[in-house]
């Protein structure tokens, strides 16, 4: 897999150069403008714009309460903005539902499928849904699940669902993936071989947006970095530029400077 030479020594892969702007929508894979959502009195995203172009990592920080997930979940048309845009790879999240699909993979914190049904049986039912799926056995390789191939759903550990949501995800082969918070209750070995699917998904150039609480994935893994705070979009740079920035050692600690709160440790 592309990249594993390099996590292997210890070091971050080269990544490619990426434009930084908001324009118009034609080159972009996800654009999201001046998106805003409330739930009561709780302001949930307040006014944030992204621009995130095809191929590129882009990470979303942030501590809990900080609207990551509910911003990609508008990208994902799972939730609807009360302000702003939305445009994946051209398409309108809610008006365009039914094709988004066939090019968006999405993996949420929590999966909630068919109790009884294998591991094999859930990668069959997802694949039939796309017309060129990615094959089962490189999908269960991909994040390590081809000895729990026969095991039921409700027998697999946390960890070990939140590997199959990302194979789910991967199915239709999509161009643009969200994943939110990829290796939580992830072990060490399972959460580097989680780092080495994201980057084979940059060598096929899918377009990723990370939601992650841990800045060495976010440091190791993305191009760019959009960190929010209380609901708004305090920056979006490279993990290097952010620490430049804040004028710190490391990401942690350029977190800590920017937002005045620890990052979370992965659980």
């Amino acid at each position: 897999m592309a990249g594993d030479a390099d996590f292997r020594h210890g070091r971050a892969p080269a990544r490619p150069a990426y434009r930084r702007r908001m324009s118009d929508q034609r080159d972009a894979a996800v654009l999201a403008e001046n998106l805003r959502k409330r739930y009561g009195d709780t302001v949930a995203v307040d006014d944030v714009s992204l621009r995130v172009e095809p191929g590129e990592v882009l990470g979303v920080l942030g501590a809990n309460g900080a609207g990551k997930t509910t911003t990609v979940e508008m990208i994902a048309g799972l939730r609807v903005p009360d302000g702003g845009r939305v445009s994946v790879l051209g398409l309108d999240p809610r008006r365009d539902r039914a094709r988004l699909r066939q090019v968006l993979g999405v993996q949420l914190q929590r999966a909630d499928l068919h109790p009884l049904l294998t591991v094999a049986e859930l990668v069959a039912l997802f694949r039939s849904l796309y017309p060129d799926p990615r094959p089962a056995d490189e999908l269960l390789d991909l994040v390590g699940l081809t000895d729990r191939r026969r095991t039921r759903f409700d027998r697999l550990s946390g960890g070990q669902r939140q590997r199959l949501s990302v194979a789910l995800a991967l199915a239709g082969r999509p161009r643009v993936a969200i994943l939110d918070e990829l290796t939580t209750g992830l072990d060490p070995r399972a959460r580097r071989r989680m780092w080495a699917a994201i980057e084979r998904l940059r060598a096929e150039r899918v377009t990723v947006l990370l939601v992650t609480h841990a800045m060495e994935e976010a440091e190791r893994l993305c191009d760019r970095v959009a960190l929010l705070d209380g609901g708004r979009l305090l920056l979006t740079d490279t993990p290097a530029g952010m620490v430049a920035r804040a004028g710190a050692g490391n990401l942690d600690d350029a977190f800590v400077a920017l937002t005045g709160k620890e990052p979370e440790e992965p659980r």
